[in-house]
């Protein structure tokens, strides 16, 4: 269940939770909000509305407005850092490796809940805390590519994390614009067209060993 599947199950004032269960329904009564709203225009007042507590409730858990939002960033940035080293664990087949990398940025953005703008299109990229963890999702999930490439061609760190940095970058700009044009291109053909591309430029640097690629 997620955190805002948590928020509308729970969500009738004055029912006592245990303090994750509540930690939890705060969150995505947060999520809800700051998605819709952007983070300057959400108040405290709106998100304890939305999750059906009190202010003080509220308080007990979050000091400030910039301490939920956080703990919102580093909820999501963690999952899409994990769901990209999936993806490249997923098969040993570097073509579907690339496949895959790229639906895990496809099914991040097309999440229900809208957290990939918390990420990828906040209004609050000035604030320090908030910039060290954007740059954080990104730079993690060029490492795990970078690995890979780095490990499978023979190309340097410096080289690999260029490549690799190339590759998310895109998945991340595509799948936010293909959102954003109302997927007017089937998901599964979207992906198959951004694989496309992507392959025919990382497979023109050769398996270390000098073997094909798949």
């Amino acid at each position: 269940m997620t955190a805002i599947e948590q928020t509308e199950a729970v969500r009738p004032r004055g029912t006592r939770l245990p303090r994750r269960a509540r930690r939890n329904q705060l969150l995505g009564a947060a999520q809800e909000v700051f998605v819709a709203q952007g983070y300057h225009a959400a108040a405290m007042d709106d998100i304890a509305e939305r999750a059906g507590v009190s202010k003080p409730v509220l308080y007990q858990h979050f000091p400030g407005k910039l301490d939920l939002y956080l703990a919102l960033l580093d909820q999501h940035c963690e999952a899409l850092i994990q769901s990209v080293r999936s993806a490249l664990a997923s098969t040993t087949d570097n073509k579907q490796r690339v496949r895959a990398t790229m639906d895990a940025y496809f099914a991040y953005v097309e999440d229900d809940g809208g957290a990939f703008r918390l990420v990828f299109e906040s209004d609050l990229t000035n604030e320090p805390a908030v910039r060290e963890r954007v740059d954080k999702v990104t730079n993690e999930c060029a490492e795990a590519i970078c690995d890979v490439i780095a490990e499978d061609t023979g190309l340097s760190r410096a080289e690999s994390m260029l490549l690799a940095s190339g590759l998310g970058g895109l998945a991340q700009v595509v799948a936010r614009s293909w959102l954003h044009s109302d997927r007017s291109v089937p998901r599964d053909q979207a992906v198959q067209l951004l694989t496309s591309l992507a392959w025919r430029g990382i497979a023109g640097f050769p398996l270390h060993g000098n073997e094909q690629q798949h």
